[in-house]
């Protein structure tokens, strides 16, 4: 198995003048290709994805297993019912993989993908980390796997949780092939202005919370799932 590493050429200094001037910056290639073809290939073999939606408050867990018994009835309705949640609240469908948190004792295990957020939390990663976002007092990551299929979105939220000390989030893309207008894309919300981002592989994006952003839907066009790890960099005690 490929170890982690960042990529050689990583330059940290312009990173962090890029996070200071816009609360957001994307490093690419951000690992070496070993170490993210690696993720990847984890990521499309693994079968025990969870697909994550809401209803409000409410979370709601479907294992592959179970979407692959509903009948066409049953897929419409909830289709109807995320797709009227998404009109005017808070609302979202993908599917996840959840990870260690990067405090906890090094997993043993030998999921690269599991094994990603204590990498990050060590002291070497951890103070780039710190030194590009402008934040020292960041003390670990957590982090989740997430796989996007035609339909999946994520509508607008700033990441901003109490007791949670979210001090910046990222995205580490691992999807090799993707086209803009297959959507999946990270958005950064300023009134009617947007900024965003098409998926982009061996890519990480780092940006301040809170700040509103989305992921827009993934259309039936995408002929791949939109292969992602999401977290965020948490200061300590929460």
């Amino acid at each position: 198995m490929s170890p982690l590493a960042f990529h050689p050429g990583l330059d940290v200094e312009a990173a962090a003048r890029m996070f200071a001037a816009t609360g957001h910056v994307r490093l690419r290639p951000v690992l070496t290709e070993a170490a993210a073809q690696s993720l990847h290939l984890e990521a499309r073999g693994r079968h025990d994805w969870k697909q994550v939606l809401n209803s409000g408050s409410k979370v709601f867990e479907l294992d592959r297993p179970t979407r692959a018994s509903m009948t066409p009835e049953q897929v419409a309705a909830l289709d109807t019912a995320v797709i009227a949640g998404a009109r005017a609240g808070f609302q979202y469908r993908y599917e996840t993989l959840r990870l260690p948190d990067g405090n906890a004792p090094s997993p043993a295990t030998d999921s690269l993908l599991a094994r990603l957020p204590h990498w990050l939390s060590a002291p070497e990663q951890r103070a780039i980390l710190q030194t590009i976002t402008g934040h020292p007092d960041i003390a670990f990551a957590d982090g989740q796997a997430t796989a996007y299929s035609p339909g999946d979105f994520l509508t607008g939220h700033d990441d901003a949780v109490a007791g949670k000390n979210r001090r910046a989030a990222y995205v580490l893309g691992l999807t090799p092939v993707w086209r803009v207008e297959w959507g999946g894309l990270l958005l950064f919300h300023d009134g009617a202005a947007l900024r965003g981002v098409s998926p982009e592989y061996n890519s990480l994006d780092l940006f301040a919370v809170p700040q509103l952003h989305s992921v827009s839907q993934v259309t039936a066009a995408a002929a791949y799932r939109r292969y992602a790890i999401t977290g965020w960099l948490r200061a300590g005690g929460g």
